[in-house]
């Protein structure tokens, strides 16, 4: 057998996993490897504009597919640019392959040009990550690395290849089988454990359950649907979990957690029976810790044994594949009503919040009316963090498992508009969404230049404020409106004197359709709901490249219900005062 250079072991492992995108930006570190793909028309090598963009594409990708995405970024600072995208996929269970060049071998160490310690800095953020110092290790490292990345509960792993270890040359063998010593993901539930859970559920009165992201993760809808409508259980979602029931079900309550819906939290607060199912109980999700879901007894099904009772202890921990898992307990649980229950859910689904309209300008509320009315349920959603994800949570009509892409555990700015990159790339021939506010959008707003070259038809809807917005909803309620470094406009008065919602303050900086204009892209801003739903209209059969629709929104418009800081699911706000 002949033998060939590390840059081409790297190419063909690839091509043994299945890979057909890979997103990334060039340096001298990792020039072998780009030469390579060069030549390889079955991988489609996509350059971003920024190496955190890449990361993020590749993690839209994985979360609109289930596969990994994959990331390539030479060293130094190539690799230090993609710590934020890494830290969002770990936070979130997304597999992500990110390979970093790095100085060689005998440069390590000695602060050469572009030499950073990668594999220091990404530890905290990954699942796993590998410095690789022979090429006779690089096929199984690649293997290994896309088996750890998709394995068990997801995450990115972090290949670090020295540049002469692209270059030497030896034989290629790509092993079928993984044996990684102490790595073996628990698949099934334990027999005994699924015993308790199923006498739980039995005796329950108001059980109701919660989906996570592992429900999707693990492609256990349909499972979870089948038992939620078997036993006649409510059920409520984390902001990861959207899409996992439909929202017309007669047992979906929404959100739950900091700005979840009356609904979601109050069941939580009175159900006897707890069934968490991929969620790992995060802080945004349960409120103070002291009095969640005080009443029931909590059943917790999780592929991550660390997960388990480390921020609320539950009674019975089941550890296992959440799909193979549901199947093991579907023949178990009996067919069953709760119908009193189920009249206190729908008591409880009546409570709504007031939804602001008729305002001076568009509100969040209006704005998803358009949406929901004109985008097709098959669309893929990818949000940035900010109220503008919080009313997407709220209001958007999720119907299908995979079509929100979110930060959820980070609350990555600049998230969004990559991921939808990654998610088109992925999915072209549905339509792909990007909801935006004008603080995150410019956080990589380079990407313009992306999806233009490659005419990537994605929709992104810019609700713009001129604040940023979440943090300014925080300083109203809790710093007497002391609107300290959130307004993005630009005005002569001193920002003590400002009150928020002033006419004469909308000055745009930047003006997004200048912006598009610069880019090559199309933008059109609208200021009623009239235009916002022409354009819509014609976003959605314009197939050139990406569009952006400016919206000026209310400008201090909140996000309601909402839990504070410290406080318990059942001390929700609205409008400022207790529910």
């Amino acid at each position: 057998m002949s033998k060939i250079s590390g840059a081409h072991i790297i190419v063909e492992s690839l091509k043994k996993e299945g890979v057909e995108v890979i997103f990334g930006y060039p340096g001298g570190a990792v020039i072998p490897i780009f030469d390579v793909l060069y030549s390889t028309p079955e991988i489609n090598l996509i350059l971003t504009r920024h190496e955190q963009a890449a990361v993020h594409a590749a993690d839209g990708y994985a979360r609109s597919t289930g596969k990994a995405g994959v990331a390539i970024v030479t060293s130094g600072p190539g690799a230090t640019n993609t710590v934020t995208g890494l830290a969002t996929a770990n936070f979130d269970s997304v597999p992500v392959v990110c390979i970093a060049g790095q100085v060689p071998t005998s440069m390590i160490g000695i602060d050469a040009f572009q030499e950073a310690d990668t594999t220091g800095l990404t530890n905290p953020v990954t699942k796993h990550n590998y410095l690789v110092h022979d090429v006779n290790e690089l096929a199984m490292t690649m293997k290994n690395s896309f088996y750890i990345a998709k394995s068990g509960r997801p995450g990115p792993v972090v290949i670090d290849i020295p540049k002469n270890v692209t270059l030497e040359k030896t034989e290629f063998h790509y092993d079928e089988k993984i044996n990684i010593r102490g790595y073996k993901p628990h698949l099934d539930g334990h027999q005994n454990q699924l015993k308790k859970a199923i006498q739980l559920i039995e005796h329950a009165k108001k059980p109701l359950i919660i989906v996570g992201g592992g429900s999707i993760i693990s492609n256990a809808c349909e499972e979870v649907r089948e038992i939620i409508n078997k036993c006649d259980i409510p059920v409520t979602a984390t902001l990861n979990g959207l899409g996992c029931v439909e929202y017309d079900s007669p047992y979906f309550l929404g959100m739950h957690g900091m700005h979840g819906t009356i609904a979601a939290n109050k069941a939580i607060q009175e159900c006897d029976l707890l069934i968490a199912l991929g969620s790992r109980f995060d802080d945004r999700a349960t409120g103070k810790l002291a009095t969640f879901a005080p009443k029931a007894k909590i059943i917790h099904i999780d592929i991550d044994t660390a997960s388990i009772s480390k921020n609320v202890t539950v009674d019975v921990p089941v550890v296992g594949d959440l799909k193979r898992v549901m199947k093991q307990m579907s023949p178990m649980v009996k067919e069953k009503k709760h119908s009193e229950w189920m009249e206190r859910i729908n008591e409880l689904k009546a409570m709504t919040h007031e939804i602001p309209k008729n305002q001076s300008r568009i509100t969040s509320f209006e704005v998803f009316e358009v949406i929901n009315d004109l985008i097709p349920q098959e669309t893929i959603v990818a949000t940035d963090v900010g109220q503008h994800q919080m009313w997407t949570a709220l209001y958007y009509k999720f119907k299908f498992p995979r079509t929100l892409l979110t930060s959820g555990g980070l609350g990555t700015m600049g998230y969004g508009f990559p991921a939808a990159i990654g998610a088109q790339f992925a999915n072209p021939e549905k339509p792909v969404i990007c909801i935006t506010g004008d603080g995150s959008f410019q956080m990589n707003i380079q990407e313009l230049a992306t999806a233009v070259i490659h005419k990537l038809p994605i929709i992104i809807l810019v609700m713009n404020n001129g604040y940023l917005g979440m943090v300014r909803q925080w300083q109203e309620l809790f710093n007497e409106r002391r609107y300290s470094a959130t307004c993005l406009m630009y005005c002569e008065k001193n920002p003590q004197e400002c009150q928020g919602n002033e006419d004469d303050c909308l000055i745009l900086i930047p003006d997004f359709i200048k912006v598009a204009q610069a880019y090559c892209a199309k933008g059109v801003r609208v200021k009623t709901l009239d235009e916002l739903k022409k354009a819509v209209t014609e976003a959605i059969h314009y197939t050139d490249g990406p569009m952006i629709i400016d919206i000026i929104t209310e400008r201090t418009e909140n996000v309601w219900p909402m839990v504070p800081g410290g406080a318990s699911l059942d001390e929700m706000l609205k409008g400022g005062r207790v529910i």
